[in-house]
């Protein structure tokens, strides 16, 4: 006999939309807020992004007329535009979120898709404002690890775009108010712009950074489109021809579901300290510790291996040229030779780190000759949980020193405290009401009122 295939999408769907603020805990409403504040800053910062500025102009042409805040402009227009141009920028510095299992970027597809609509519906409360974006980060973030981001990679996909559209299908369908119907629907029209390919890797070039604009904007015209009673197909993510058997060879669907509504996905989300793939971020911390403990100088390594984890190795390890002779920013952010040569050189590895003028340096250069990338099993063991990795750096005198990190620097288990996310906020955020930015997100006032913050006045 046959058995029929689990109703997966439907199940996950159903939860979704029933969820209410008192299902849940302060700590979910806290790590909510704390996730806020950083999406606010890389936004703030990625509107100043080069790759930026043909996106707002895009929507200053269309002349579109709206009520939705595009970040550091003066522009206001449709949710979608908006989203679209926020989404994109707060992906250019490569300082978003991550959450571990999924490898996905959550915060810069919901953030964007919610604050949006907030804006379009001010009667939209702050509760209901982060219930739905909770919402979003387990839809996609279950999406992203059933898929598994491994075999995911291997087929070319970007899940942060391809798994993200489900989540602010999700996100926007809370805020629109749809039931679970509507919801799952939504869901089901989202799988068919479902898109977001890898191939930016081969010429650095930009399109990465417009996935979780695009997968945003997206999201928020499937909601629109149920709201109407456009049907979208309910087995959209399990059935034969569905997400999970189109974008994985080995796709494991019970991950859609499994210790559903016990804890939620945002709780297992890292941030960023270093603007890079998050890769890139153990093998940087584990570089720090062993150059600053030892006072170690740029002229006394004789080289530096690193040990990258498998999932990572076609993102910041092949091709081999490009990684060792970065020409755009974009290969530089996914480089783990230039990134490591950043930390023994300047010992940082922020924006003022990932520049044209560091990649054309011939010290720069040099030293990335010196960085040698290794698989290590030993570090793979716990992936995607932890995101470990192992660093020894060998010395001209004959020394050997060896680090190993088992949780980067910003992951649940290491985090950056408030008072860091906020200095890292200011940073990234200077010439704006920052502390009025800050006032308003961590005590939960309009988040309407704090999108129209982020604009030039």
């Amino acid at each position: 006999m046959k058995h029929a295939t689990p109703a997966y999408t439907k199940e996950l769907a159903g939860f979704l939309a029933a969820l209410e603020p008192q299902d849940l805990s302060a700590e979910v409403f806290d790590r909510a807020r704390y996730l806020l504040l950083d999406f606010l800053g890389v936004a703030i910062r990625g509107a100043r992004a080069e790759s930026t500025a043909p996106v707002h102009k895009m929507i200053e042409r269309l002349g579109v007329p709206g009520c939705s805040t595009v970040i550091g402009t003066k522009l206001r227009t449709l949710p979608g535009y908006a989203a679209l141009a926020n989404g994109t920028a707060a992906h250019a510095i490569e300082l978003d979120d991550t959450h571990n299992a999924g490898s996905i970027h959550l915060g810069v597809v919901m953030f964007p898709t919610a604050l949006a609509l907030a804006e379009s519906r001010p009667t939209v409360t702050s509760e209901a404002f982060f219930t739905a974006v909770v919402a979003g980060y387990d839809m996609a973030a279950r999406t992203a690890t059933a898929v598994q981001p491994k075999e995911h990679y291997l087929l070319g996909f970007h899940p942060t775009a391809t798994c993200g559209v489900f989540g602010a299908a999700v996100t926007a369908s809370k805020l629109l108010g749809l039931n679970a119907e509507q919801m799952l629907s939504a869901v089901g029209i989202a799988g068919s712009m479902a898109a977001g390919s890898l191939e930016f890797l081969a010429e650095g070039a930009w399109t990465k950074r417009l996935h979780p604009g695009l997968a945003a904007q997206n999201g928020i015209q499937a909601a629109m489109l149920a709201a109407e009673g456009f049907r979208g197909p309910s087995t959209i993510l399990e059935g034969r021809d569905g997400f999970l058997a189109g974008y994985s060879k080995h796709p494991i669907p019970e991950r859609l579901i499994d210790g559903i509504g016990e804890s939620f996905e945002i709780l297992r989300t890292s941030v960023k300290p270093h603007a890079c793939c998050r890769y890139m971020q153990g093998p940087i911390d584990a570089i720090l510790e062993l150059v600053c403990q030892h006072r170690i100088l740029p002229d006394q390594v004789r080289s530096i291996d690193v040990a990258v984890l498998e999932a990572g190795w076609p993102l910041v390890v092949e091709p081999r040229a490009q990684k060792y002779h970065p020409q755009t920013i974009v290969e530089a952010q996914f480089s783990m030779p230039f990134g490591a040569a950043m930390a023994v050189i300047h010992r940082a590895a922020g924006l003022d780190q990932f520049t044209k003028e560091q990649i054309q340096s011939k010290e720069v250069q040099h030293m990335m000759g010196k960085i040698v990338m290794s698989k290590d099993m030993r570090i793979e063991t716990n992936f995607p949980e932890q995101w470990p990795a192992r660093v020894t750096i060998s010395l001209t005198n004959g020394r050997i020193y060896e680090k190993t990190i088992t949780h980067p620097k910003g992951d649940p288990k290491n985090p950056l405290s408030w008072d860091e996310l906020v200095a890292k906020f200011k940073t990234l955020a200077p010439g704006v009401n920052s502390d009025k930015i800050i006032s308003q997100v961590t005590n939960g006032c309009s988040p309407a009122s704090v999108a129209s913050l982020c604009a030039l006045p």
